[in-house]
């Protein structure tokens, strides 16, 4: 008797759905049936409405605030676990609490890290996201993590822009190495921005390593929160000669006033992917896909095929 390897099931948290719609579609699966119910103290319950048994589950839910949404992973997970399913892969395309990955001062704690041991405590057998805040991130786990890059679907888009006099710039001394990693790609200059907090989401000041007179730059980052990094830099930029700013930031978070300050700002445009949803519209945000990316990486990880060849960094 010949063994056939079942195929996979996608579930999505409720606050993913968008995302996991997609994600379904490119793998070649319908989106699997969960339902939640809620009460009225505002605690819920995820349900699987179908079996899953010796199966591969992939989970789809990024842990975007509030914290429901991490929750609701957790649950989901759970209930895997004891519906016997055989692999449990957690795939976060934005990992939240991911800036909470050391003690920066006393009396903090590693939130990054207490995620993680959540997860695998909750029974997820393999982790899968994307750009990550910080590297090491992956060493907070036991389990396989798969740590996949933005870059790859996000340089075919610049280098269709066909730009003269490209250079690539870091918003802070933190991304310097994705930075360098794009610029490798595409042959460009890069330039560094050193910025000082004086309290967190809020930058005090900010000076420009390198030139930018007679460029068109181009700034990478994991994501954008508030906006006030990214829209400092770029007025910084053309006020010191460049041509134009852009912007590509894997996670669109987006917060507070974040969407005004890019729209009165001189980015010229903003390039995001939907890890997570925009919240509203604008004439300077474009979204390009992950879906992709994901629906590939999640077909080789259950045909136990390499996947060495999606990482372009």
């Amino acid at each position: 008797m010949s063994y056939h390897e079942p195929e996979a099931k996608i579930f999505a948290c409720s606050q993913s759905v968008y995302l996991a719609e997609k994600i379904a579609k490119s793998y070649g699966v319908e989106l699997g049936k969960i339902t939640i119910s809620k009460y009225s103290d505002g605690e819920f319950q995820p349900s699987f409405e179908e079996s899953i048994r010796g199966l591969r589950v992939f989970l789809i839910c990024s842990t975007f605030p509030s914290t429901d949404n991490l929750m609701e992973l957790l649950l989901m997970i759970d209930a895997a676990k004891r519906a016997s399913a055989r692999h449990i892969t957690a795939v976060i395309p934005y990992f939240g609490w991911a800036r909470q990955d050391r003690k920066d001062k006393p009396r903090v704690p590693i939130g990054a890290k207490l995620v993680a041991k959540l997860l695998e405590a909750a029974g997820a057998t393999r982790i899968m996201t994307m750009d990550l805040h910080a590297d090491q991130i992956q060493g907070f786990f036991e389990k396989p993590v798969d740590h996949l890059f933005a870059s790859t679907i996000f340089l075919q888009h610049v280098k269709d822009m066909k730009l003269d006099n490209l250079t690539i710039a870091s918003p802070d001394m933190g991304g310097s190495k994705r930075a360098y990693a794009y610029s490798k790609f595409l042959g460009s200059d890069v330039v560094i921005c050193y910025k000082h907090r004086k309290a967190a989401n809020v930058v005090e000041g900010m000076e420009l390593i390198g030139e930018v007179k007679g460029r068109n730059v181009i700034l990478v980052d994991d994501m954008v929160d508030t906006g006030g990094t990214l829209t400092k830099a770029a007025d910084m930029m053309m006020e010191r000669g460049a041509i134009s700013v852009r912007a590509i930031c894997t996670h669109a978070i987006l917060s507070g006033d974040a969407y005004e300050k890019i729209e009165k700002s001189q980015i010229t445009e903003l390039i995001v992917t939907d890890s997570i949803p925009l919240k509203k519209q604008s004439s300077k945000i474009r979204v390009v896909t992950c879906a992709d990316l994901f629906a590939d990486v999640m077909h080789k990880v259950h045909s136990n095929s390499s996947i060495s060849g999606n990482f372009l960094m």
